[in-house]
Order: C-alpha cells, then structure tokens, then sequence
C-alpha cells in the first residue's frame, strides 16, 4: 500500500469472511504495514452488524489505541437460514428483507457513524458493495433485499463521503463491487465456478484502494478500476 505511509495501521471489519481473512493476510505481509486489527463476531471486542450496541462498543475500544490509516469493511449477507434471494416481487418476506438490510445497510451506516471519525487525515476506508446493487446496471431484476440493500449502501457512502471531504479534504472513502468470488456467499449460485479465489480478489481491490486517490472518494467501482453507474 504505497499511497500511504510508512507503519500504517490497517483494521478489517469482518475479518472472518474470506474476503475479510484474505485481506488480513495480504496486509500482515506488507512490510510497511505496523498494525491489523481485526473486527467480527467472534473477536475482542466483538461488532456484530445486528447488535447497534457492539458497533460502537467497538469502536470505542479501538479508537483508544490512536488514529487508522487504512479501514476495510468487508461483510454483507446474500443468503443464510430464512434468507435467499428473490426471483419474484411474490417472494419477499418482511423478515427476511429487514435482516438483509440490517447486515448489508443499516449496521453499515453505524460502522460509517461510528469509525470514519477514527480515519487519519489521510486516510482510507473502503467499503464493499455489490455491481447488483448499481440501479443503472439492473437489466435482470430478482434479488429484491440483496439489491435494494447494496444501492442504499452505496447512497450512505456517497453521503458520507461528502460530509468526510469537508473535515479531511484528502481522506478516501469508496464502495468496491469485488467480483465473483470463492465463499460461502457465492457458492450456492450460478457463476460461482468461475469466481476468483479469495486471496486474488483481495490483492486487486487492494491494489485499486492504492491507486484511487481523493478525488475518487465516494466513488462506486468494480474490483477492476471501472466506475459503476450508481
């Protein structure tokens, strides 16, 4: 991570997922990287996006230890028990919607509300969304929650993004859609078979977090560089 500076200090929030163990991995292995800290359900502290309490519990134990040069978030539910994606408008569920966006964008914003404050000034945080989740792009339909939630994610992003510019002008905060990938997430659907595996998809949202620069914060783009229609 050349765009920042020597002895960063980086924390990934949903380091239990395989995005979230590669990106650990990556940047433990960076010789200018000082620090990983590392945020999940089953770590201490523990943030776990459906409890609003551990969110900031979280973060007010990690911000003790000094500012973050580098934050990723890298969580979000497609499917688990009681929850897969819709084919048709008929197939929502209340309870399953509200979970979805619980995981995917409410305890999103809160993780926004309650970290971004901890960012150096010229820091980073990255957040990872969805290319479904761009309105522009939906030319298939289906998916009600798992769309709905990535486009709100991405508008609380952009949102924020703007607020953070007027405090920290060279502060960077982007949503990143990562591609198929090898996970729990994906292996149950079509397409997973050509999914990158974790530690690829990592290294290259990585090595485009390194070129983006402030003017691309708030911005929405594929693992690939590409800037996704909103």
């Amino acid at each position: 991570m050349d765009s920042l500076s020597d002895g960063y200090r980086a924390l990934v929030i949903g380091a239990g997922g395989a995005l979230g163990a590669a990106f650990c991995q990556l940047l433990r292995e960076d010789p200018r990287c000082a620090e990983v800290l590392t945020l999940g359900r089953s770590t201490t502290p523990a943030l776990d996006l459906e409890n609003p309490q551990s969110i900031a519990s979280a973060a007010a134990e990690i911000g003790q230890q000094g500012p973050l040069q580098l934050i990723l978030l890298a969580t979000g539910v497609l499917h688990r028990p009681g929850v897969s994606p819709e084919k048709s408008l008929a197939a929502l569920q209340a309870e399953a919607l509200q979970a979805v966006f619980q995981i995917n964008a409410l305890g999103p914003a809160l993780v926004l509300q309650q970290f971004l404050p901890l960012l150096a000034p010229r820091g980073i945080m990255a957040v990872l969304s969805a290319k479904v989740g761009s309105i522009g792009d939906n030319r298939l339909g289906g998916w009600y929650a798992y769309r709905a939630s990535k486009a709100a994610l991405n508008m609380l992003v952009k949102t924020a993004a703007i607020e953070l510019a007027r405090s920290r002008p060279q502060a960077r905060l982007f949503s990143l859609h990562p591609g198929t990938v090898l996970s729990p997430l994906s292996q149950p659907f079509h397409g997973a078979a050509a999914g990158r595996p974790p530690r690829e998809a990592a290294a290259q949202l990585l090595n485009l977090i390194d070129r983006l620069d402030p003017a691309d914060s708030g911005g929405f783009f594929a693992y690939d560089g590409e800037p996704l229609p909103w």
